[in-house]
């Protein structure tokens, strides 16, 4: 366990690795140079008390398989533009730890039903984001792919710093829902 401190805590979902650098590299396009301090990331987790740093790691450490992750249309927020994203095992996770916590000790952001997201641009006019907006809804949509990796980070008033990464067991084998849908398994999920 990492020194205790009193910054917050975040919880992330890391991609698989060709998506992740996908991610990446859109956020490194769109979003404004100065405020791109973060990797791209999905947000479990907004603002977890730093005294729940053991029992969240207990919880990521809990050996699980990938989670399927779909990557579907943008959705304009106003001033940015994000990913909506399909992960069911996702907010399966989020709620073992939502039950692990006092209620309490979540702030009003966390208790909220999660809305998966992969922000690749933010803090721009309504302009700009308009204009990216309509760019993206108009390229071809991602394969599914799964998530590599729960990632716990201290917040650092700006930056933050990483205390751990947990990777996914293999995912398991594709279920006849994914095969219906065309999903693909991944061979590169972490």
């Amino acid at each position: 366990m990492t020194e205790h401190t009193e910054e917050p805590l975040i919880l992330t979902l890391e991609l698989a690795p060709d998506e992740q650098a996908w991610a990446q590299a859109q956020r490194n396009l769109y979003f404004p140079p100065q405020r791109n301090i973060v990797p791209a990331h999905i947000t479990l987790f907004h603002t977890l008390r730093a005294e729940h740093e053991a029992l969240v790691l207990e919880i990521m450490n809990k050996p699980r398989p990938a989670p399927l992750v779909r990557i579907e249309a943008p959705v304009l927020l106003g001033h940015g533009v994000a990913y909506r994203l399909f992960c069911p095992a996702g907010a399966l996770i989020r709620e073992a730890i939502c039950a692990s916590l006092p209620a309490d000790s979540l702030t009003r952001q966390d208790q909220s039903r999660w809305r998966p997201h992969l922000t690749v641009q933010n803090k721009v006019s309504p302009e700009q984001a308009r204009t990216l907006h309509a760019q993206l809804s108009a390229e071809p949509p991602r394969a599914a792919s799964f998530a590599a990796a729960l990632n716990l980070w201290r917040y650092l008033g700006g930056p933050w710093k990483k205390i751990a990464r947990v990777a996914f067991a293999p995912p398991e084998s594709v279920r006849e829902d994914e095969q219906a849908l065309g999903i693909p398994r991944s061979e590169s999920w972490q």
